[in-house]
């Protein structure tokens, strides 16, 4: 897996995700979240549009990291998911915790 963070003009903090979220690799996406929370940030997109796969390990950093945002008092969104995950998604039924849009811009603009 690889990250990009960036943030985005309107202050959105964009964290994309390539190949995929596993257990050798969600520990980078946690620090990414953690470091930029503490430098401030607090409207966060994830962005899955280079990535296929994320394993149970990777939910379950998904809802970790969503729940420190929270507490902090921001939001976050998932954006690009292919129709495998966003399957995943409906059947572990994380699709009612996770605000998902089709797009990077459509979350961006959203969050």
């Amino acid at each position: 897996m690889a990250l990009a963070v960036a943030n985005d003009p309107s202050g959105v903090c964009v964290i994309s995700v390539s190949d995929q979220l596993i257990v050798a690799n969600r520990q980078e996406l946690k620090q990414a979240v953690l470091e930029a929370l503490e430098a401030g940030a607090t409207r966060f997109v994830i962005d899955f549009t280079d990535a296929g796969y994320i394993d149970s390990s990777g939910l379950g950093v998904l809802v970790s990291v969503s729940k420190k945002v929270r507490e902090t008092g921001g939001e976050l969104r998932l954006s690009g998911l292919n129709e495998d995950l966003r399957m995943l998604f409906e059947l572990t039924k994380l699709d009612t915790l996770f605000k998902i849009s089709d797009t990077r811009q459509e979350a961006i603009e959203a969050v």
